[in-house]
């Protein structure tokens, strides 16, 4: 037997298959809404609710990724815009500016004449690669054994230079995994981090650095720390694409359900870290 839920999901589920296949035609409300044979206000009222985000906000993220990948691939900027379906560059820039926080050519450059300096080193849970980019921690990926290092910077700064010297952070990794736990610097001194992203992970990211150490935040506290207590979906998409492990420390979310939920590193990692840290707190 269907439930009144499970078929609304089934609808709703239905709307974002039906608009990721065909984002690049700018569906309107009224279209998408006679698809699953809803009125406009219902539609919008339920998808909201199921995806954490409006059906145009929606249909704007999948226009933004798919341009993003063009722009990676070097295409020029007019027809990034037309591929994904825009009128023009003007509103691809717009939708850059309002969503990403960058511009196309800013974005396209991706760390373009900036070096980012980097090492490997290992913590209580596991090897990581470091990398700083003007004396900045800029990436702090947990890595697992078939994991390159190298591959893992290109994909976050595609354009940057890559050098290799891990005494140049390593005074950076000895503040985050003390050794013997006593930092080499005092540990109230904040760590300098450059944090890239959206508008609205940059948010996201903000709202988890005011968890304290040995405390949990579930999602939907974080959506309405910021503002946007109906975007818990879309908190959980950002804190999932976080790229400074630990120091934003997005292993402290949990379902409001208190199960531990996913997490980018894995969940033993995750609850490795819970225990690590609520150990520190006691003593």
């Amino acid at each position: 037997m269907t439930t009144d839920s499970t078929y609304t999901y089934q609808q709703i589920a239905h709307a974002i298959e039906h608009l990721t296949a065909t984002f690049r035609e700018q569906p309107s409300l009224s279209e998408l809404a006679n698809e699953v044979n809803m009125s406009e206000f219902h539609f919008q009222r339920l998808f909201t609710e199921w995806a954490g985000v409006s059906p145009k906000k929606f249909s704007q993220y999948l226009t933004l990724e798919h341009a993003k990948t063009q722009l990676r691939k070097g295409v020029p900027l007019s027809e990034a815009a037309y591929e994904a379906g825009l009128s023009g560059t003007g509103r691809l820039h717009d939708l850059f500016v309002t969503i990403e926080g960058v511009t196309p050519g800013q974005f396209k450059q991706a760390g373009s004449g900036l070096q980012l300096v980097y090492g490997v080193f290992n913590s209580p849970f596991g090897a990581y690669v470091l990398g700083a980019v003007h004396d900045k921690i800029a990436l702090l990926h947990f890595l697992a054994e078939q994991d390159d290092p190298i591959t893992i910077l290109k994909t976050a700064w595609p354009e940057a230079s890559l050098v290799h010297d891990t005494n140049a952070v390593q005074e950076f990794a000895d503040q985050i995994f003390p050794v013997n736990g006593e930092p080499k610097r005092a540990t109230n001194t904040p760590l300098p981090v450059l944090m890239r992203g959206s508008a609205f992970q940059l948010k996201v990211w903000e709202a988890l650095l005011k968890i304290p150490e040995g405390r949990l935040a579930s999602y939907d506290q974080i959506a309405n720390a910021i503002g946007q207590p109906t975007a818990s979906r879309a908190v959980g998409t950002a804190i999932g694409a976080n790229p400074i492990g630990y120091l934003i420390p997005c292993h402290r979310v949990i379902k409001k359900t208190g199960l531990f939920g996913g997490y980018r590193w894995g969940a033993d990692r995750k609850q490795a870290m819970l225990g690590w840290e609520a150990a520190r707190v006691d003593n």
